[in-house]
C-alpha cells in the first residue's frame, strides 16, 4: 500500500467522528466518509502535498454542503425530543448538548466541531471552509455563545451567517 493510502486510512476515525457530529446520523455520516475516501483515492494524483487532514476535511465539508443543499429542496421533518424527567444527569446533559448543537446553523456547527472536536487551528478551518479567518472566529464566538445560552436555559434565536 502506498504512503498516501496509508495516510488516508489513518484519518478514517477522525473523519467518521467529524462526519457523525456534523450529520447527526451515523448512516449519513458513514456515507459521507465513504464518498470522501472514494474522491480522495481517485484524486491521489491531484494531491500536490500539504496538509492531508485539511484536504480530507474540505472534501467531507463540501460533500455535506451538497447534501444539505439537496435536502433544502425537500420537506423538513422536525425531530421530537424525549423529555424524560427521570433521565440521569449525564444522560440529560448529553441530550442538552446534542440539542444545543442541533440548534446551531450549519456554518457555526461545523466551525465549532472542527475547532473543539477535531482540534484544528482557525487557519486550517478557514482554509477548509474557504472563508477568511475572521469569519471563522466570529462563527466560533457565536456558536459558543448560543451553546452556552442554550445550556443556561435560554433558547436564543439564531441568525443567518454570512
Amino acid at each position: 500500500m502506498s504512503a498516501f493510502r496509508e495516510s488516508v486510512e489513518s484519518m478514517i476515525p477522525a473523519l467518521r467522528r467529524y462526519a457523525r457530529a456534523l450529520a447527526r446520523d451515523t448512516d449519513i455520516a458513514d456515507d459521507l466518509v465513504q464518498d470522501t475516501l472514494v474522491r480522495a483515492l481517485r484524486s491521489e494524483k491531484l494531491f500536490i502535498g500539504g496538509d492531508l487532514r485539511s484536504w480530507l476535511y474540505t472534501i467531507l465539508t463540501n460533500l455535506n454542503r451538497n447534501r444539505r443543499r439537496s435536502l433544502a429542496r425537500k420537506p423538513i421533518f422536525t425531530e421530537l425530543f424525549d423529555n424524560n424527567p427521570d433521565a440521569s444527569g449525564t444522560e440529560a446533559e448529553g441530550r442538552d448538548i446534542s440539542r444545543a448543537l442541533a440548534a446551531l446553523v450549519e456554518e457555526q456547527r461545523s466551525v465549532l466541531l472542527l475547532v473543539m472536536l477535531e482540534g484544528l487551528s482557525y487557519r486550517e478551518v478557514a482554509d477548509i471552509q474557504g472563508v477568511p479567518i475572521g469569519t471563522v472566529m466570529s462563527r466560533l464566538a457565536r456558536a459558543r455563545a448560543h451553546v452556552k445560552a442554550y445550556l443556561d436555559g435560554e433558547r436564543p434565536a439564531l441568525r443567518a451567517v454570512k
